[in-house]
């Protein structure tokens, strides 16, 4: 077996219009409706492809990162941003609230924000060569 590449993210929401509200300000816009199952596909510009599955049961903490017992599973999602700058001001002009950082992650500067179910998207940008 070979792995080329990630298809798509699938991100757990509760609810359509907000979530769509949220990723759109990323760039995302809808490409598909599943007519028989609650999944929205979202994509952007340079075809990131992200499944809203619209079923979650609450809008409880985020059990993987924001309980004291740490539950396996995916805790968040890094988005490749072109620019550091372009982002901060980005997120400035919109509603997002940075939730961590700027942090330096290796050869990566990153900050993380929240959507609207408390999953952490964290929008990184590639600040010095790999080494």
């Amino acid at each position: 077996m070979r792995v080329l590449g990630v298809d798509h993210i699938g991100i757990r929401v509760r609810d359509e219009a907000r979530s769509l509200a949220f990723y759109e300000l990323l760039g995302f816009r809808v490409t598909y409706r599943d007519a028989r199952d609650p999944v929205i596909v979202v994509r952007n510009d340079a075809g990131v492809e992200i499944n809203l599955i619209v079923n979650a049961a609450s809008d409880g903490p985020n059990v993987l990162m924001d309980v004291p017992v740490k539950h396996a599973g995916y805790t968040h999602v890094a988005l490749r941003m072109s620019s550091l700058d372009e982002t901060l001001a980005g997120i400035a002009a919109t509603s997002l609230k940075i939730t961590e950082g700027p942090v330096k992650l290796g050869p990566n500067t990153s900050v993380f924000v929240r959507d609207p179910d408390g999953n952490v998207v964290e929008l990184t940008h590639k600040t010095a060569p790999a080494g």
